[in-house]
C-alpha cells in the first residue's frame, strides 16, 4: 500500500469550473475573482476578501497595507513554515521570533508581550496546522501596546474561535489555497478584513498600485487612463483559479466534517499507543486538521526521524511537524542566536501523518497498525 501525506479534494465539478472563463477569454483577475472574494468573506463573516497569488503574498500585502517597513519589528512564532517570517522580510522590517504554547504549538501571548518594543509595528500569530490561535488574548496584547495584528490562518479556513469563524477575529486574516490545505485553487491566498481603507489599499497594491482595476476599465463606458502613485506588486489571482475556488468553498463544510471524523479516529486509536501524544485542542477552538500532528514522547521506542524512515519503507508518507524557522541559515544570519527551547523541542519531536478527505478506512487502518507495530508491538 502507498499512502501520500495528502491529496487535494478535486473532482469533476472543479475540472469543469474554468470552462466559462476560458471560453470568455477573461482568464486573469476579473469577475470570478470578485465572486470568490465575496463568497469567502461571507463564509467567514468579514466585510471584505482580497484574493492574492498565495498566502505568502497575502501576508506581504497585509503588512505593506499597514505601512510596515524598514525600522519596524513584527513578532511571529518561529514554529511555522518559513513563509510567515519571509513575508516580514519582504517589507524590510525586522523579524522578532516568539515562543509557542507546548500544547497547541501556537504563539504564546505572554511571550509575545515580553518581546514588544517601541519599534514593534505588528504581531503575526499563526493558526498552526489548522488550530486557531488564542486570538482574543493576542488582540488584547496588541491593544495594550498600540500595535496591529495580522493573523496567518494559512491552513485554518473553516476553523472557529469561541464560535466565531477564523477570518473575522483579527484586523486582517490571511488564508492559503495551496493543495495541502482543506480547499485549494492550485495556488492562491486571500486577505479578509472589515477595514474598508485597508481592503482598498490591498486591492490597489496587488495590481501594481494602478488607480483603476482592469475589470473596472473593461466595464467603463469611456476610455480610462490609469495612474500609478506608489510602488505596487503583481499579486493577482486568476479567474481560472477563482472558478475552482467557488466550487471548493461550497464543499468546505463537508470536507471539514470528513477531516474531523478521521482526526477523531486517530485520536481514539493512536492515543492508546505508548510513546505518542495526539493533538491538544482547547475548548475555544475548532480544528481544521490540514494535517494530523503527532508528538513522540520520551517513552517512544525510536527517534522521530527513524520512525519516519520506517513508515516510508512501509509506503506511508510523513513529514516533520513544523520547522523552527530561527534555526534556518537565512535567519541565523539575520537575527543571530535566539533561545526558543519549546519551539526547538517541538520541531525535533513532532511529525505529520497522512490525513485527507479521500483517505479510505483501509488506508487509515494501515497507518494506525503500522504505528502500533513500530512503537508498541506488545499492545
Amino acid at each position: 500500500m502507498s499512502i501520500p501525506i495528502t491529496k487535494p479534494a478535486l473532482g469533476e465539478e472543479e475540472a469543469r469550473a474554468p470552462f466559462d472563463s476560458i471560453k470568455s477569454g477573461w482568464v486573469t483577475q476579473g469577475p470570478k475573482v470578485a465572486e470568490f472574494e465575496k463568497a469567502v468573506a461571507a463564509y467567514v463573516g468579514a466585510r471584505h476578501g482580497v484574493a492574492t497569488t498565495s498566502c505568502t503574498t497575502g501576508l506581504h500585502l497585509a503588512l505593506a497595507s499597514l505601512g510596515v517597513g524598514p525600522g519596524d519589528e513584527v513578532i511571529v512564532p518561529s514554529f511555522t513554515f518559513i513563509a510567515s517570517a519571509n513575508a516580514i522580510l519582504y517589507t524590510g522590517a525586522t523579524v522578532v521570533f516568539c515562543e509557542i504554547d507546548p500544547r497547541t504549538y501556537n504563539a504564546d501571548p505572554a511571550d509575545i508581550e515580553k518581546r514588544i518594543t517601541k519599534r514593534t509595528k505588528a504581531i503575526m500569530p499563526v493558526d498552526q496546522i489548522g488550530l486557531p490561535c488564542d486570538i482574543d488574548a493576542i488582540n488584547e496584547v496588541a491593544k495594550r501596546h498600540g500595535v496591529d495584528v495580522v493573523e496567518d490562518a494559512a491552513p485554518a479556513i473553516g476553523g472557529a474561535y469561541k464560535g466565531r469563524k477564523v477570518g473575522s477575529n483579527a484586523h486582517q486574516t490571511v488564508f492559503s489555497f495551496h493543495p495541502r490545505k482543506v480547499i485549494t485553487t492550485g495556488e492562491g491566498g486571500m486577505i479578509t478584513t472589515d477595514d474598508d481603507a485597508l481592503a482598498d489599499k490591498a486591492r490597489k497594491l496587488r495590481a501594481h498600485a494602478m488607480s483603476v482595476s482592469d475589470l473596472d476599465r473593461h466595464k467603463a463606458d469611456r476610455p480610462i487612463i490609469e495612474e500609478y502613485h506608489e510602488l505596487g506588486f503583481n499579486y493577482r489571482m486568476t479567474d481560472i483559479q477563482a472558478s475552482i475556488g467557488l466550487v471548493q468553498i461550497r464543499r468546505l463544510d463537508e470536507l471539514l466534517r470528513i477531516r474531523v471524523e478521521k482526526a477523531n479516529r486517530y485520536d481514539r486509536e493512536l492515543g492508546r499507543i505508548g510513546g505518542l501524544a495526539v493533538p491538544s485542542v482547547p475548548p475555544y477552538a475548532t480544528h481544521t486538521y490540514q494535517s494530523y500532528c503527532l508528538r513522540l514522547t520520551k517513552d517512544a521506542r525510536v527517534e522521530r526521524d527513524e520512525l519516519m524512515a520506517r513508515l516510508l519503507r512501509r509506503g506511508i508518507a510523513t513529514r516533520r511537524g513544523v520547522m523552527a524557522s530561527h534555526l534556518e541559515q537565512v535567519y541565523r544570519d539575520r537575527v543571530g542566536r535566539v533561545a526558543l527551547p519549546v519551539t526547538e523541542d517541538a520541531s525535533r519531536t513532532t511529525m505529520l501523518i497522512p490525513l485527507f478527505a479521500a483517505m479510505t478506512d483501509d488506508e487509515q487502518t494501515y497507518v494506525i497498525e503500522s504505528l502500533r507495530e513500530e512503537l508498541d508491538p506488545a499492545s
